[in-house]
């Protein structure tokens, strides 16, 4: 599909963009979550500045991304695991008969 012009609003700036007609829901997906996680600090925490609202979100998205693909290498790293298992109780089986 083609590309389209949106603008985005995160932390009260207004971001144009082009993007993929079928990027654009979740890019204004993620630009709402940014928003609501910075109005989250404003509240909670004695933070008033921008930029320090930013930061604090990117450290927020990058540390649970982080988790996230270690999460996917262990499970990865699990399912090769049972992988194997099968693939020698196979071997095994199919050279007894």
């Amino acid at each position: 599909m083609g590309e389209i012009s949106i603008k985005i609003n995160i932390a009260d700036r207004v971001y144009p963009l082009k993007v993929n007609m079928e990027e654009e829901e979740v890019i204004r997906r993620a630009a709402k979550l940014i928003n609501d996680r910075i109005k989250d600090y404003q509240e909670n925490y004695a933070v008033r500045d921008k930029q320090d609202l930013l930061s604090m979100c990117v450290l927020h998205y990058a540390t649970a991304t982080l988790k996230a693909e270690k999460r996917v290498i262990n499970e990865d790293t699990d399912v090769a695991e049972k992988v194997y298992q099968l693939d020698q109780l196979l071997s095994d089986f199919f050279s007894n008969k």
